[in-house]
């Protein structure tokens, strides 16, 4: 395509984000229409992309970072004709694919964007498969707003891609000056980030990204680059071409206040239709074949921490199933992550002390057909909720593993201790939480987690538990174990995790009062086994929960939710850490949090004296 073409093409994007985001009457044209002659090169000179064929192996990805410019990405669409000019002028209507922000319900899209920041961190993941696993030449091109450059979650992918001298990724920034309320940190100077990438040892160009020919020469040298990432910074106008909305404050999301005249400013509708470079012949990906897996067995009455039981359940996963990947925060010798690293070192990624990249790799990998297992402290996985939750709307089914969980970490202090995880991983749509008590059940879970559909958690415990279970015990998705149970059963203790060794111990101590407590272990924390919970009310009449986490949003609010819809409440007393913990051994901390068994005990004692008086 000639490059007075490709002028016309960016015009017709141009023009199409304007009609798209008028007839949505909301929307983001002006900064859809600074990008326009960036994406009208890319499209019809670099991209190698089978519009017909989006899972093909060798196609490019492009991630659409600067989300909101998503009328820019649907006239793309169009212009290859996969979009036709009725769905594309039902932009964020409630029935159209076409949502204000880009997700995978459209399939030329790998992942959501919208959340600034995250494009890049998981076009990273995506060349690493690209790089280290599948070894195809295809070259991932993320389109990044300047706004977004103030987050520190692209300066950690950043210095990944040059650490792992990604040359198969492009970054273009388009640096329009303005952001949502005014100018940008470092406005149009295209110097300020150059430089500032170049530290992290990427190759930069500056360039003017309203000229077609200098931007086709910008991202031919990109492709170019060998042994490190490319950063093409263009300075453009945001509105340009529309001397009314161009260059000016005030004008970010809305429509422009006169489309019919701005349409006409910019030469009315173009019908172009590009036909796309394919990709070249790519071998398909390795056989995603699924062998038997042989989970490690652990013999009842042993003490085993559930965090290693992870760790060897993933190595012994990994032998079995090709695709599996693990990532780590550079913690891999606490979550024991470094067992599938010694066995599989090829399929390791050491994303060091970076929790935002960690996840967002993984969802990467994810996009590429890799199944991949994200572990760190529990407490250091809330800095990366962000990509967590953007995964949920992405439908990416990562499974993030938190080690170290709860006040029974012992010494180290809060600063350690993960006591919100439970709340923060429920809460995703669609998620999987687990919090296993024993190795057995831990290295069970590990290996179910692998076909879950969504974001799926796991929780360990960094001290040796017993092990409760039999190697051939299996635990469904939604499940609960009954531990103890009787006739005479007063109280139901339900725990999960390290509460549970807690809950047991009480039992037996109550036991030799003669007060009946049934004991629940609810390692299916999100979906919970509501049957068992509601047998269990209906028998008992009465529930006490036990997690070392916060009272919010962890084991007490999973099963107080199990009884709604009309469903007889029963009587819910909650045990959790309600303080701020400091440094103490492991069975201090239990104490001090009142959740260990003498308090279970305690608790109990005062229901059923309750009970008689009442």
């Amino acid at each position: 395509m000639r490059y007075e073409q490709l002028a016309e093409l960016g015009q017709q994007l141009r023009v199409d984000a304007v009609r798209a985001v008028d007839a949505a009457g909301s929307g983001h044209a002006t900064s859809s229409m600074s990008a326009a002659d960036l994406a009208a090169v890319l499209l019809a000179k670099h991209l190698r992309y089978d519009f017909d064929r989006p899972e093909h192996p060798g196609n490019d990805r492009l991630i659409l970072s600067k989300g909101h410019a998503s009328p820019l990405l649907y006239a793309l669409y169009r212009a290859v004709g996969v979009v036709d000019d009725e769905e594309l002028l039902s932009f964020r209507r409630s029935s159209s694919r076409l949502e204000g922000h880009p997700t995978p319900q459209l399939p030329w899209v790998d992942t959501a964007t919208g959340s600034l920041g995250q494009g890049l961190p998981v076009g990273v993941g995506m060349a690493l498969a690209g790089r280290r696993l599948d070894q195809i030449p295809y070259r991932v091109w993320v389109l990044s707003g300047d706004s977004e450059m103030a987050e520190g979650s692209v300066w950690e992918a950043v210095e990944h891609a040059a650490y792992e001298h990604l040359d198969n990724l492009t970054l273009i920034v388009d640096v329009n000056r303005l952001g949502q309320r005014g100018p940008t940190r470092h406005q149009g100077d295209l110097d300020a980030y150059a430089r500032r990438l170049a530290a992290f040892g990427w190759h930069t160009i500056t360039v003017d990204g309203h000229d077609v020919a200098a931007i086709d020469a910008a991202l031919t040298e990109a492709d170019d680059t060998t042994g490190r990432p490319t950063a093409v910074i263009a300075g453009t106008h945001k509105g340009h071409g529309v001397a009314d909305v161009e260059d000016r404050e005030g004008m970010h999301g809305k429509p422009l206040p006169d489309a019919d005249a701005a349409i006409e400013e910019l030469g009315g509708p173009r019908f172009v239709t590009v036909e796309v470079q394919r990709p070249p012949a790519a071998r398909v990906l390795r056989e995603r074949r699924t062998e038997p897996y042989t989970p490690p067995r652990y013999t009842v009455g042993d003490s085993v921490a559930t965090r290693t039981a992870f760790g060897e359940a993933l190595a012994a996963l990994g032998s079995a199933r090709p695709e599996v990947v693990a990532l780590d925060a550079e913690v891999a010798d606490s979550t024991r992550a470094e067992y599938f690293a010694k066995a599989h070192p090829s399929r390791f990624f050491e994303c060091y002390i970076a929790e935002q990249q960690l996840v967002a790799a993984a969802v990467g990998l994810y996009a590429r057909g890799y199944i991949p297992y994200a572990s760190s402290f529990a407490a250091f996985l809330t800095r990366a909720h962000d990509f967590v939750r953007m995964a949920a709307v992405s439908g990416a089914a990562i499974n993030v593993v938190g080690s170290h969980a709860g006040v029974s970490i012992g010494q180290d202090g809060p600063s350690q201790m993960g006591l919100e995880d439970l709340a923060m991983f429920r809460a995703l749509h669609g998620s999987t939480v687990y919090y296993p008590c024993d190795a057995n059940q831990t290295a069970y879970l590990t290996a179910a987690m692998a076909d879950l559909p969504d974001v799926s958690y796991l929780r360990t415990t960094r001290g040796e538990t017993p092990v409760l279970y039999g190697p051939d015990e299996e635990f469904p998705r939604g499940g609960a174990k009954v531990l103890r149970t009787g006739n005479q059963d007063r109280v139901t203790v339900v725990a999960a995790g390290a509460t549970v060794h807690e809950a047991l111990r009480a039992a037996d101590v109550l036991a030799q009062e003669d007060i009946g407590v049934r004991v629940v272990d609810l390692y299916s924390v999100k979906p919970v086994d509501e049957a068992t919970l509601q047998a269990a009310a209906d028998e008992t009449g009465c529930l006490l929960t036990v997690e070392d986490h916060r009272p919010q949003g962890g084991l007490g609010d999973a099963v107080a939710e199990a009884f709604t819809d009309g469903r007889p409440v029963p009587r819910l007393v909650r045990l959790a850490v309600r303080s701020m913990p400091g440094s103490a051994t492991p069975e201090e901390q239990l104490r001090l949090a009142g959740i260990d068994a003498e308090s279970i005990a305690t608790a109990v004692r005062m229901l059923v004296e309750h009970a008689v008086v009442r």
